[in-house]
């Protein structure tokens, strides 16, 4: 229970855990999990770390992800993974939510809230998914600039590049991005929507040394590799982004479609995760005993109303 007792919550701020476990041996696996049961599911799997997704965010608010979430919108689901499971985790930026500046503040907001590490891309505003279509780049040393920023206004967060280049600019004009985004303060870069084996290979191969983040996610660019694969072709993160809500939100679709035809729930009892797995999977128990440890009922024996 690591956010009611003190006792439980880590020592350690998230930042230094996350590069900890990005110093580990192989590659970090991250699903995404942006709220506090995915969180707690996700760590029950084994996973060290998870990944909060700005697309998972804003479809979960029923909105598309265009850049239409704040700050303290991405801090609401940053809290309640950090008070759940207290995994370090990473967090979708977007593209800072404004300029240098602003993305100090949400730099700030992020690290204070619980997260581990930040990615910010190199888009205009409408920002795009980056599997999509007509995406505006911003300028490079404009770019470079929040790289900086965010490094300034960072105590312990890890600072993920992302660029979106190699649709546009090509192999050498995302390699030339990252290179100026890492002299500018990032940690690590982020290619997105690689859409072939030899371009990942190849993008590596000319960032040696590089911490490299890779996107799996599904019906978008990028072919299926798993995590070993990418591991072998020189990334050191994955992250799975939305899966977990497309399977959720498939399930509920289906459970509202069997309701609607057979008037109940009934057919779907065997698709559910039962009172007892939920109860377990939220330590309700455990906050119960904690409850009792702390509260005893006293029993008053005297009538002080007698005369």
């Amino acid at each position: 229970m690591p956010y009611v007792i003190g006792a439980d919550v880590p020592d350690e701020p998230a930042g230094l855990r996350f590069r900890r476990l990005l110093e580990g041996p192989g590659i970090l696996q991250m699903p995404g999990a942006h709220f506090g049961m995915a969180a707690l599911l996700a760590k029950k799997a084994g996973f060290e770390a998870v990944y909060l997704s700005g697309a998972a965010m804003t479809a979960t608010m029923g909105l598309p992800d265009l850049g239409m979430i704040t700050v303290d919108e991405v801090c609401f689901w940053i809290r309640q993974v950090n008070r759940s499971t207290g995994l370090p985790m990473l967090v979708d930026g977007d593209t800072g939510y404004g300029e240098a500046l602003n993305v100090m503040h949400m730099v700030r907001a992020f690290e204070e809230a619980g997260a581990g590490a930040v990615h910010l891309e190199d888009q205009l505003l409408p920002k795009k998914c980056g599997h999509l279509n007509d995406k505006k780049l911003a300028d490079a040393h404009d770019m470079a600039a929040k790289c900086a920023a965010a490094r300034k206004a960072r105590k312990h967060l890890y600072i993920i590049a992302r660029t979106d280049a190699a649709a546009s600019e090509g192999m050498d004009g995302a390699v030339a991005r990252a290179k100026l985004y890492l002299e500018s303060g990032a940690d690590a870069i982020f290619p997105e929507a690689l859409t072939t084996r030899e371009m990942f290979v190849e993008f590596a191969r000319r960032m040696p040394g590089v911490k490299l983040l890779a996107n799996m996610t599904e019906f978008g660019r990028t072919p299926f590799f798993t995590a070993k694969e990418f591991e072998e072709m020189g990334y050191s993160m994955v992250i799975w982004p939305v899966s977990h809500l497309r399977v959720a939100a498939k399930a509920v679709e289906e459970l509202y479609a069997s309701i609607k035809a057979n008037g109940g729930t009934h057919k779907m009892v065997d698709r559910m995760q039962t009172r007892a797995e939920l109860y377990a999977t939220i330590g309700y128990h455990d906050y119960e005993v904690l409850d009792a440890s702390l509260v005893k009922t006293i029993i008053p024996t005297a009538m002080p109303q007698q005369r």
